[in-house]
């Protein structure tokens, strides 16, 4: 399905089989999500990401602790800016009700460029995301996003608000910090620094966010 839709648009797809796939059931109210874990996806390995070429910036999108093991995360940092999604540092590969933890391998993080949490992750691994809290990661840049409130961004020895671009009406929030990530990844790749990048990332999740209401 993924093949058939991207390639049409010009874009190099590389697809690879796996015995399982990660699977969710899930629900809002606000910005609040509630999920259930299906299904464990199998584990990217270094064999998996060999075939990248040249690409200067990579974005892993784990959803689970067991997604990006440590020697992959250092396969796709090699001569490359890495991207995690922080969903594959608090979450358990287990299936059932989703419960947030901080049980995931430190050596992963040693890896990471940036390093994008919801509040939920982010309060799962420091507590209060402040400052000194973001630092202790360890990664250069950190991004915490509050859904309608906004997103802090840790970068250049500094913490930043971003504020959120305003949308009228409630629309279904669905991959929204899926495409903030995707959308700072490319700001940043094209030159833009982090608080300018995510403002422009926040600026094209309100506008799809929009579209949805149309």
């Amino acid at each position: 399905m993924f093949t058939r839709a991207l390639v049409p648009l010009g874009l190099p797809v590389l697809w690879r089989p796996a015995q399982a796939t990660a699977t969710y059931a899930f629900r809002y109210e606000g910005d609040h999500r509630e999920m259930d874990v299906l299904a464990i996806g199998d584990a990217w390995t270094p064999e998996d990401v060999r075939s990248l070429g040249g690409a200067r910036w990579v974005h892993a999108g784990a959803l689970a602790q067991s997604d990006f093991p440590a020697e992959t995360m250092a396969k796709l940092a090699n001569g490359r800016r890495v991207s995690l999604d922080g969903q594959g540092l608090v979450r358990p590969p287990r299936t059932g009700p989703l419960e947030l933890n901080d049980g995931y391998d430190p050596e992963v993080l040693r890896h990471v460029t940036v390093l994008k949490l919801s509040e939920e992750e982010a309060q799962a691994l420091v507590g209060e995301p402040d400052e000194e809290a973001l630092r202790s990661l360890g990664v250069p840049e950190v991004l915490v996003t509050f859904g309608s409130r906004g997103s802090l961004v840790l970068a250049d020895g500094k913490l930043e608000r971003v504020p959120a671009s305003v949308i009228d009406g409630a629309a279904d929030p669905t991959g929204a910090g899926d495409a903030f990530a995707a959308a700072y990844i490319v700001s940043r790749s094209s030159g833009h620094a982090p608080a300018a990048a995510a403002r422009r990332a926040s600026e094209l999740v309100a506008g799809l966010l929009s579209r949805r209401l149309r």
